[in-house]
């Protein structure tokens, strides 16, 4: 995917990211399996590093309209349950599951780093307005996938009711499909109509 060339990052940014990846991704393929790469963090991730290295501002674009939320919901979740003992969501529980080895949680720590990352080159780059369709894509692409080819227990993406909440069961493809209409409008959009209001790239 290409994208207006902006100006490039730190050399040591772009090798560091680099390095945790290439060490990241057969860690993670070992203890989770590959289809755990589907989850939009890890997608995140991966399209973090070839954005840093093309300096690509619809990549960053992309990721600070579509994933960003989600990161900035993980890390509450994290830290209130890291501070007070309560968690907001469970979406960050496993991290304190200690079944699961240290550094295998300790990893996860990138999750941390990612809306970091995403808001300077947000800052420093600015705004590119077709990122908006452009993660819209991406992310129907990546359920799709996700109920298609993952496992129901496992729930990557969320794209399977999660009945173990209690919620009322509906359709599996009508939670699917209420799930890729109901995101982008009420959360990428308002975050996109933001960004292109006082964060937008201007030639």
């Amino acid at each position: 995917m290409s994208g207006p060339i902006a100006a490039p990052v730190p050399l040591s940014l772009r090798i560091g990211l680099t390095a945790f990846v290439a060490f990241l991704v057969p860690y993670y393929w070992r203890h989770y399996g590959p289809q755990n790469f589907l989850w939009l963090s890890d997608t995140g991730l991966f399209l973090t590093v070839i954005a840093l290295w093309r300096a690509n501002r619809l990549l960053n674009s992309m990721m600070a309209v579509g994933v960003l939320p989600l990161e900035l919901f993980w890390n509450i979740d994290f830290f209130s349950r890291l501070v007070t003992g309560t968690g907001i969501g469970g979406i960050a529980d496993y991290m304190f599951d200690e079944t699961l080895p240290l550094p295998l949680r300790a990893v996860s720590l990138f999750h941390v780093a990612l809306p970091i990352i995403w808001i300077w080159l947000l800052l420093r780059w600015r705004y590119d307005t077709r990122a908006f369709a452009a993660q819209t894509l991406l992310l129907w692409a990546l359920l799709i996938a996700s109920y298609a080819l993952t496992d129901p227990d496992k729930n990557i993406n969320w794209v399977f009711e999660p009945r173990e909440k209690g919620w009322t069961s509906i359709p599996a493809l009508a939670w699917l499909i209420a799930y890729m209409v109901v995101v982008p409008i009420a959360i990428h959009w308002p975050l996109h109509k933001l960004y292109s209001r006082y964060l937008r790239n201007r030639p």
